[in-house]
């Protein structure tokens, strides 16, 4: 009888420590259903719209930031951070699908989509927008300052190597886009992979040392609004910054071509809320939220009812938001594969070196 009810009392409690384990592992689920963790480009949201959207849709948001497509490439393939939205440029979209880091889009779950213009849809980075959806948009140019240079004379890629321009240029820490403005000097794709015409374009690089004073990320902003550089090279956004705070600040796209780039939101497959990630995803296609954050961030909105609700001064800059003609002189960056993209950042670090 005693063994009877020995066995009973301990079928009871593994009930009980069962019961209780779901219990928790449900609460565990719930909780972690209610955090959304997102990974961005640095000061790239206005941070007033992660409040919003929490308010708005009952989620605490875990916002992390990264300094290069590589480094959120590298840590959400380690996994130790489950992020259910990041926001990488078109090159590593290319990437991550081959290396299956993306989750497929369900599009009957996203709605907003037809505020975008058809123009950023259907892209060769990820045709019918599969895994991806537009977020921003720009172009790498030139900024001057009229104090120190006459516009007339900074329109091409090859005007930045005019002696008088000694120990006045910045350019922005990136192997892509500085190697490429050097390719297309020469008129060379800046997705070239001819050895001849990287060996060429270093070779000039190099002999632009003398008119480089220093090579910075995000700290390029800071240097050209207080005047510390006459000419910067940088993107878009960056310059739109820049020229907010100084007013002899104008940026150029060169003619001859440049690279034209696409931030785009995915959801990596590490995910442990898509719901929440498609709550994002469909808030940050609001034309609403999507003009109050290009107006925050600066750089150009895809959403075409967005411009529409900019002020006329931001909507009609052709700085910023270039006409067709010249955006067909653009190229995308390609994912070039591992060998090539070693072989740009090892003649990108030679020309780094050569500075020395």
């Amino acid at each position: 009888m005693r063994k009877l009810q020995s066995l009973f009392i301990g079928v009871v409690a593994i009930i009980l420590l069962l019961t209780f384990l779901v219990v928790r592992l449900n609460h565990a689920s719930n909780a972690s259903s209610k955090v959304l963790n997102i990974y961005n480009w640095g000061d790239y949201i206005d941070p007033e719209l992660i409040k919003q959207f929490e308010k708005e849709y009952g989620y605490k948001v875990n916002y992390e930031t990264f300094d290069s497509n590589e480094a959120m490439e590298a840590k959400i393939k380690q996994g130790g951070t489950a992020y259910d939205i990041a926001i990488p440029s078109e090159y590593m979209i290319q990437k991550m699908k081959k290396e299956n880091l993306l989750l497929p889009l369900d599009h009957t779950k996203i709605h907003g989509l037809e505020n975008i213009d058809p123009r950023f849809l259907d892209l060769a980075f990820d045709r019918e927008n599969q895994y991806s959806i537009p977020y921003f948009w720009g172009t790498l140019g030139i900024v001057y300052n009229d104090k120190f240079v006459d516009g007339e004379k900074i329109k091409h890629w090859e005007d930045l190597w005019r002696p008088e321009l000694k120990n006045n240029i910045m350019l922005i820490d990136g192997a892509r886009e500085v190697m490429g403005l050097s390719l297309t000097t020469f008129g060379y794709s800046i997705n070239s992979k001819k050895m001849e015409q990287l060996t060429q374009a270093t070779k000039k690089l190099n002999d632009l040392t003398p008119n480089v004073k220093a090579i910075v990320a995000d700290e390029i902003k800071m240097y050209m609004a207080n005047e510390e550089s006459a000419v910067a090279v940088t993107f878009s956004g960056e310059a739109a910054d820049m020229m907010a705070e100084n007013e002899h600040l104008h940026y150029v796209i060169p003619p001859e071509g440049s690279n034209l780039w696409f931030d785009n939101i995915v959801i990596p497959k590490t995910s442990k809320n898509q719901a929440g990630a498609y709550d994002f995803i469909n808030f940050m296609l609001k034309p609403a939220i999507a003009k109050q954050n290009a107006e925050y961030i600066g750089y150009s909105t895809p959403n075409k009812k967005a411009l529409a609700m900019l002020p006329k001064s931001i909507a009609d800059d052709q700085q910023f938001y270039p006409d067709d003609e010249t955006i067909n002189h653009l190229e995308v960056y390609k994912n070039l594969g591992a060998k090539y993209l070693g072989i740009y950042n090892d003649l990108y670090l030679e020309f780094k070196m050569y500075r020395r």
